[in-house]
């Protein structure tokens, strides 16, 4: 698939494909025509780019996670940990608007008496 291709089925900017692709994390081989054409190994590290990029990390967060993940099974547990504190981080942030939202209900209680 070509990066337009790849663009156009998964509803990625080019503009992000082609940031992702100068951190040469992808395997693309070059086609004669000057275009990057990229193979079911490269969609998968698009997927978890994408993935990753959902749930909040950064693009520093993404790079160093796809480089350890690109690096091998030895840097499991790094990842691991990155993912937990992504995980706490956003657990975090709905317990905060949990209590907003008691916060706004005892006010819409008050308001009702």
């Amino acid at each position: 698939m070509t990066i337009k291709e790849v663009s156009e089925k998964y509803n990625i900017p080019i503009e992000v494909l082609e940031e992702y692709e100068m951190w040469n994390l992808c395997k693309k081989t070059k086609k004669s025509d000057e275009e990057w054409e990229y193979n079911d190994d490269d969609l998968e590290i698009i997927s978890i780019i994408m993935t990753l990029r959902n749930i909040g990390f950064n693009n520093d967060e993404i790079k160093k996670y796809m480089e350890l993940q690109l690096a091998g099974d030895d840097t499991e547990s790094v990842r691991l940990r990155l993912l937990k504190q992504k995980r706490n981080v956003l657990l975090d942030e709905i317990h905060s608007n949990e209590k907003c939202i008691e916060d706004i209900d005892y006010l819409r209680f008050k308001l009702t008496e």
